[in-house]
């Protein structure tokens, strides 16, 4: 069987697809930087699971890793994301941009080049305004990005569909996991605090999002963008999604109340909206996850830990409510790029 070679493989999503296509039963290489975390989290793969340590940002190194894996498939996942793309511009654009360019060229220089499988995010279309904008999400809606993440991704896209491979291009939603720790994390938490608690998301579970890179491998999806967000269950409003995950670890009422969006101000609003999976599932069949059955599985995971959890719930509510990023404001509305840019920099392309 042909192999995948998994960029980003120890982050959130590259770990998950790293294990779906090991579960597969597919010869798969997983690459990413060599740092101790990763060395750590590599012993933890399945043992059919083979690592390649590299800097993407080296033309010369993913000319060498691409050459000696020969991949049938690339899934490309690396990349610098928000609220840690806002401090590091340049080194996300190499990232983000200039070592997808390295990739594609590596595979089309092979003898029988790659298919091109694209991580790529909602974040393209940019500011979301629900009282203003109709209907959902689709491929065909014009891409607008309003900050750098989405712009890095917007141009990655073009890149991979002027490559001359087989590419598919998945554009992400709220990726989640029913890991509790993953949710402890206060920058995490302060930039769910700044968004517009009345904007729309529409959530998908980390394992469905590794079923849908790794079908895209080997689906007629060739040339297709495709959304990839849960069932009809995943489309929420952003004030209910933290504040449930955090009512199945235990932190019950543990979260404060966020600011609704301007109504009037279709920039003041995040990259976040509901959107059409239904090409992407029909080709895929990638949705097997609900948000009801990630609640109670989060809630099986955390284990004793909830009782502890939900002792500290009225603490946790008031430090969050301290360290909220529109505390002692007076502001009527969240402004979410104005708060991202007063706690890491300026988000804007």
């Amino acid at each position: 069987m042909d192999t995948v070679l998994v960029t980003g493989a120890f982050g959130l999503v590259g770990s998950a697809t790293v294990r779906r296509l090991a579960a597969d039963g597919r010869p798969v290489v997983a690459t990413d930087l060599d740092t101790p975390a990763n060395r750590k989290a590599a012993a933890d793969l399945p043992v059919a699971v083979q690592v390649r340590y590299a800097d993407l940002t080296d033309a010369a190194a993913v000319d060498d890793l691409v050459s000696t894996v020969k991949p049938a498939a690339i899934i490309h996942l690396a990349a610098v994301i928000p609220p840690f793309i806002y401090m590091h511009r340049e080194l996300a654009r190499k990232v983000n941009v200039e070592a997808t360019g390295h990739l594609l060229a590596a595979a089309a220089h092979q003898p029988e080049p790659s298919r091109f499988v694209q991580a790529s995010s909602i974040a393209v279309y940019g500011s979301r305004n629900p009282h203003t904008v109709s209907g959902v999400l689709t491929a065909d809606t014009p891409t607008n990005p309003a900050d750098v993440y989405g712009d890095h991704k917007v141009q990655a896209e073009l890149l991979v569909r002027g490559s001359g491979l087989d590419w598919v291009i998945l554009r992400l939603g709220g990726v989640m996991t029913v890991d509790p720790g993953s949710y402890m994390k206060l920058d995490n938490l302060y930039l769910e605090q700044l968004l517009p608690a009345d904007g729309r998301l529409q959530t998908v579970d980390v394992r469905d999002v590794a079923s849908a890179f790794a079908a895209a491998t080997i689906a007629p999806v060739v040339g297709e963008t495709l959304l990839i967000g849960g069932d009809d269950s995943h489309r929420q409003i952003q004030r209910d999604v933290a504040p449930a995950m955090a009512a199945a670890l235990g932190l019950v009422n543990g979260l404060p109340a966020g600011l609704p969006g301007n109504p009037d101000d279709n920039e003041d609003w995040f990259n976040t909206d509901w959107m059409d999976s239904s090409r992407a599932q029909e080709a895929l069949g990638f949705q097997h996850h609900s948000w009801p059955d990630m609640l109670v599985e989060t809630a099986a995971r955390a284990g004793v830990t909830r009782f502890l959890l939900r002792a500290v719930a009225p603490l946790a509510r008031v430090v969050l409510q301290l360290r909220a990023p529109y505390y002692r404001t007076d502001n009527k509305f969240a402004d979410p790029w104005r708060a991202i840019g007063d706690k890491w920099s300026d988000p804007r392309p």
